[in-house]
């Protein structure tokens, strides 16, 4: 389960981020985003199938950063977000203009499992 989570936060272009529980639907894991959260904390060092997995762009529902404010991880997803220009204020993005919306037939090609 874990790489079909992988999988689809690699598929989340740079710019943009996407919700727990969105990547978890994308996976074929429909109301497991706090499976996606946990395994977010398991990749690899080296990421997966050797690519990295960028999980800071995977943000909660309501659109925030879910680390305590202040703390390292928040600072740390935090500076990468803002890195691709996506716009933090406070732990708040806006879904509206940084949400990532794929194409689903696209999707469905890249996603091979």
């Amino acid at each position: 389960m874990y790489v079909k989570i992988w999988r689809t936060v690699q598929l989340i272009p740079e710019g943009k981020v996407a919700s727990y529980g969105q990547i978890a639907d994308l996976a074929g894991l429909p109301g497991r985003a706090r499976l996606v959260g946990k395994s977010l904390g398991w990749v690899p060092e080296g990421g997966y199938n050797g690519q990295s997995v960028p999980w800071y762009r995977v943000i909660n529902s309501q659109g925030k950063i879910s680390f305590p404010v202040g703390s390292e991880h928040f600072d740390r997803q935090k500076a990468h977000l803002q890195e691709e220009q996506v716009v933090v204020i406070g732990a708040r993005i806006k879904l509206k203009e940084f949400q990532w919306q794929p194409d689903l037939a696209e999707l469905l090609f890249q996603l091979e499992y």
